[in-house]
């Protein structure tokens, strides 16, 4: 038996968002979905809402469509020659397809691919609502044995390491990079990958939206007190209040950590190259450029932030 992952495994993209930017372009009036679209994924981030809530709030725009099946066989018409051509040549009739897309858009082309074994999420084609758990990580484990019990799994393929509990339970199990085909344990990400899926997630996204509320709090704070000091003792005072926000929000919201003296100070310290970015372009722009105090203020409270996340995700909260 062998399991195949679909999305950039088997398939040259993702066929949900493929799917939805096809209905987009042939009824253009599906973006007024876009407002629930966006909800949810705010939601998602700040962690209010489940991944299968948010998935819910993006497959809205299914209750814009009038004749979804037409808009499927449409939609395969035009991209099964994405389905890549190493898998057409190795498939068989018991290959098992496991997938976090929605049940609905996959059946038509694991039926022309004459697939008979389909795990995928349960989403209701007209509405856009999950009658179950999205099938992903941990789930497709679940999903695959309910189904099948103990059966073995001879190979496994997939394109994202979030695959890993179900290659655990596989002979041999393969990561997918486009058409290169690598044994799991030697797979190495890229390190351009390694780099966006450090700053491509939810800490540092709630990280960027603490970071301009502080942004926000340390220039208005240091403009206030630029008008009892000079500029750079003004930052010194505006930097330590916006700091000392910045710490609750980050605990509370983007990494979820309890609330300590030691990691206040530990956080502080995570901060101290960013405080000395922040000093010398200040000093450099506003007092030897001749830059307005408020853009002096601005462009340094961006500078630093890329820095500053990785200390205070490895080093405060020890991520």
């Amino acid at each position: 038996m062998i399991v195949y992952d679909f999305d950039k495994t088997i398939y040259n993209g993702d066929c949900t968002l493929d799917f939805y930017f096809y209905c987009i372009r042939k009824e253009l009036s599906l973006i007024r979905f876009l407002p629930v679209q966006l909800m949810a994924f705010i939601k998602y981030v700040l962690g209010l809402q489940s991944k299968t809530l948010f998935k819910e709030g993006f497959y809205s725009f299914l209750k814009g469509i009038r004749d979804i099946d037409l808009y499927i066989e449409e939609f395969w018409g035009l991209n099964r020659h994405k389905i890549k051509n190493w898998y057409l040549e190795k498939r068989s009739a018991d290959d098992i397809i496991i997938t976090a897309s929605p049940e609905f858009l996959l059946k038509p082309i694991c039926a022309s691919l004459e697939i008979d074994h389909l795990i995928a999420s349960c989403v209701d084609k007209s509405s856009g609502r999950y009658t179950g758990k999205n099938c992903h990580g941990e789930e497709k484990v679940a999903r695959f044995s309910q189904i099948f019990g103990s059966l073995s799994i001879h190979e496994f393929y997939s394109d994202s390491l979030t695959d890993t509990p179900l290659a655990s339970l596989s002979e041999k199990s393969f990561i997918v990079c486009k058409d290169e085909i690598i044994p799991w344990d030697s797979y190495v990400p890229p390190r351009w990958l390694q780099v966006i899926r450090t700053f491509l997630n939810r800490e540092f996204i709630l990280f960027l939206m603490i970071g301009t509320v502080n942004a926000a709090d340390g220039i208005l704070f240091s403009y206030l007190f630029s008008s009892l000091f000079n500029v750079n003792l003004a930052l010194v005072f505006g930097y330590s209040i916006s700091l000392t926000i910045s710490y609750f929000l980050n605990s509370i919201l983007a990494f979820r950590e309890k609330l300590g003296i030691m990691k206040y100070i530990k956080f502080c310290v995570s901060y101290l190259p960013n405080f000395l970015i922040q000093n010398v372009t200040v000093l450099v722009l506003c007092n030897i450029l001749g830059v307005h105090k408020l853009i002096g203020y601005s462009v340094a409270a961006i500078l630093g932030i890329p820095v500053t996340f990785l200390l205070v995700k490895l080093f405060t909260f020890k991520k």
